[in-house]
């Protein structure tokens, strides 16, 4: 597949009509947030690796970069239609802590954090008191799943956990399996993994492919999401091709980053996964999702990923069940962004602490 510009998706709208004047959001929040009538997706099963496909994908990284380079300055919303986005926003974060320095006290504050992101007021002033609102899911370390499970206790908040040697994927293969297979024993219902980047340097395909189906394998009823590293795999070609193999292989999700290459998540990679994602439902009906990470911080950066879903793969894609952001500092500028929208001044980041 030729990775070149092209028009928005068929059927997908290009930004939300005005909303009423004034200052609450509720009617924007309610056509943001409103539920989808679209069943939840049934898993990607996978299918055999064929690769002539895989082998086929090409990426025009100049006709690409001029593609992502129009979704910044052509797409944006305002006022009221811009809190309910960026309230619609944090349903889709994997609020996330991959620090060395973690402990069992900061991951409960995180889960705390999670099931109430943002400040009771502000969503009082919203008209959005009675959503519920709540992050996608928090993401921590294999270490700590069970200390987020025990803290949201009750939730239903899927708890995911960064396994397979993560951030380097270098361990052993049968290591790496087995950690799989220890998060989920203790509670995780989402699994972030990390491939061997060789894999896809060398043109290992079906070693790649092997390697992503034994994750999945191990995995069982949990939801697994591949990490392609794309800063790590040194042409946009390769990104396309690792995608087709992972979705090929049964990931569930399609994730750019692990958050510690010196490139992560950038909006030309996004692309040419979410096309990756399009041809390969338009091929076998599946439906999989993205989940870009890594450097993503401010509401403004957020933004641009959903239009880029919204034109590129439908509103189907802004929810949570096929679209997630890895992200930890992005809240709190997200909070202060509404917070401004409630008052009209920005407030200190020291308001809306994460932890």
């Amino acid at each position: 597949m030729d990775y070149a510009p092209s028009a928005p998706r068929a059927g997908t709208t290009a930004v939300l009509d005005a909303a009423p004047p004034g200052r609450s959001a509720e009617p924007a929040t309610r056509a943001a947030l409103a539920s989808s009538h679209d069943a939840a997706p049934s898993r990607n099963p996978g299918t055999a690796l064929d690769l002539g496909v895989v082998r086929a994908q090409r990426a025009n990284r100049s006709a690409v970069e001029r593609r992502a380079a129009t979704l910044p300055g052509r797409r944006t919303v305002k006022k009221e239609w811009q809190a309910a986005w960026l309230l619609r926003a944090v349903t889709l974060l994997d609020l996330t802590t991959l620090a060395g320095d973690d402990t069992p006290a900061n991951v409960r504050r995180l889960c705390a954090k999670a099931v109430r992101p943002v400040r009771d007021d502000l969503l009082a002033a919203m008209g959005a008191a009675h959503l519920g609102l709540r992050t996608g899911a928090v993401c921590v370390y294999h270490a700590y799943v069970g200390t987020a499970v025990d803290a949201l206790r009750g939730t239903g908040m899927p708890v995911a956990a960064v396994s397979t040697g993560f951030p380097a994927g270098l361990s052993p293969l049968r290591e790496r399996i087995n950690e799989i297979r220890a998060s989920v024993a203790d509670g995780a219902t989402e699994i972030d993994t990390v491939i061997t980047r060789a894999h896809v340097l060398r043109a290992e395909w079906a070693a790649l492919y092997d390697e992503v189906a034994a994750m999945r394998e191990a995995c069982g009823e949990a939801h697994l999401k591949v990490i392609l590293a794309t800063g790590e795999l040194a042409t946009l070609g390769n990104v396309a091709r690792a995608s087709q193999v992972a979705m090929m292989a049964g990931a569930d999700f399609i994730k750019t980053s692990t958050g510690k290459e010196g490139v992560n998540a950038t909006l030309p990679f996004a692309l040419v996964m979410a096309r990756a994602i399009r041809d390969y439902h338009e091929r076998t009906g599946h439906l999989v999702g993205f989940k870009p990470a890594g450097g993503i911080r401010a509401a403004k950066g957020v933004l641009e990923y959903m239009f880029l879903m919204k034109e590129e793969l439908g509103d189907r894609w802004l929810r949570p069940d096929l679209f997630r952001v890895g992200a930890s500092g992005l809240l709190t500028d997200i909070e202060r962004q509404l917070e401004h929208f409630v008052t009209g001044r920005y407030s200190a980041a020291h308001r809306h602490p994460m932890v």
